[in-house]
């Protein structure tokens, strides 16, 4: 068994208790002194050697390897590179082809919205007479009809945090001839996945979440093993080609996950989100799932004793919550300011929730217990009510 928390592996200020590690993760330690490794010898030192010599090329399908195994993906099958937002359009697309006859998106009203938008810009690019449905989240399920020709989630809210059931949903779009995406941002390194075990086509996510990759890290695609082969990349780079290096003026798909990567890869954040996959080694997601949810439900416990004017926003019962739990106050974004001022950081989502995530990796009862003190006296005393705190940032 593991032991959790691991405080010590990573860099956090102190006096501060982090409750935000669901929009970005803190710094690892190992972080700063791998891109310093990456910075100083291999590209200082070596140039453009180090694409050889440091193995820079093999990086992507590394880390890809890495991520798979949080994530219940077998070696080879998780692509890494470029942005979540980009990872969704080269699904989404591939996807389509493979359902030609079909003109239906389904996806739901809580998902977050680049994922909506990219499926708006893909159906006005292709122009053929594609539908984009939201349904309710708790509707999605009797939403999917055989008209349906892919079903695109995100597992875990980022609002409220409600978690769909991966598998239920992937058999029910199955039935019905459609093909399932999920997004895994909200879920990598926060619940347990198991992709193999779901038999969803494909998957996408971010690592600068639960994974701790930082600000601008690359995000990851994976498709199934035996569809692989036919998936016909709508973003076909030259490193998704079969021989990159040939320089041939046409395109050849990659035989493998490979197909989808695009451009060169971001070797200074794969190298940070490389080093800070570290913190997982040895650690068992069913344990670190039980871990959250008992954070998580003493996080709520304590808030409702001690804060009533929030109202919980997150399902109250543990199996259909991620690791976020969400308060809704009709001055949550001045609440927030003011608890981020007194060290409690966590975030604001419009238009009146406060997002508090729980990652028992450097987080453990005594910060729940401390960060409720905090928002009992910030709450009860409204000082949130001070003008500074009603400034609204560009991120909130």
């Amino acid at each position: 068994m593991t032991t959790l928390p691991r405080k010590d592996l990573f860099d956090l200020p102190e006096g501060v208790i982090y409750l935000d590690g669901n929009s970005l993760g803190p710094l690892p330690k190992g972080a700063t002194e791998r891109v310093q490794e990456v910075m100083t010898r291999e590209w200082g030192q070596e140039l453009i050697r180090a694409w050889n010599t440091a193995e820079w090329m093999a990086l992507p399908a590394k880390v890809g390897d890495r991520i798979g195994g949080l994530i219940g993906a077998p070696a080879g099958s998780v692509a890494t590179g470029d942005t979540l937002s980009i990872k969704v359009y080269q699904a989404l697309a591939a996807a389509l082809k493979m359902t030609p006859d079909r003109r239906v998106i389904l996806s739901d009203a809580g998902n977050f919205p680049s994922d909506l938008y990219m499926a708006q810009g893909l159906i006005g690019t292709i122009d053929k007479g594609y539908e984009l449905r939201t349904p309710a989240p708790e509707d999605v399920a009797e939403a999917i009809t055989e008209g349906v020709a892919v079903v695109m989630l995100t597992q875990v809210d980022y609002r409220s945090g409600r978690m769909h059931d991966m598998k239920a949903i992937t058999e029910r779009a199955h039935a019905a001839g459609a093909v399932m995406i999920w997004d895994l941002a909200h879920s990598a390194g926060a619940v347990p996945v198991d992709v193999t075990a779901c038999n969803a086509e494909f998957a996408v996510g971010c690592s600068y979440k639960y994974l701790n990759g930082g600000p601008g890290a690359p995000a990851f695609i994976y498709a199934r093993p035996d569809i692989v082969e036919n998936v016909e990349p709508a973003l076909s780079g030259w490193l998704g080609h079969a021989a990159p290096f040939a320089m041939e003026p046409g395109y050849r798909p990659a035989m493998s996950t490979e197909r989808l990567r695009v451009g060169t890869p971001p070797i200074l954040q794969l190298a940070v989100l490389d080093a800070a996959l570290d913190a997982w080694d040895g650690v068992e997601i069913g344990e670190l799932r039980a871990a959250s949810v008992a954070l998580c439900e003493r996080f709520i416990a304590e808030v409702e004793a001690r804060c009533p004017m929030l109202k919980l926003a997150s399902p109250r019962e543990a199996g259909q919550r991620g690791s976020q739990v969400s308060f809704a106050f009709e001055e949550g974004y001045a609440a927030m300011q003011a608890l981020i001022d007194r060290g409690v950081i966590g975030d604001f989502r419009a238009p009146d929730i406060m997002r508090f995530g729980f990652t028992p990796l450097y987080i453990d009862e005594d910060d729940v217990v401390a960060a409720v003190d905090v928002m009992e006296d910030v709450l009860g005393n409204e000082t949130w009510r001070d003008p500074k705190y009603q400034v609204k940032s560009r991120v909130t």
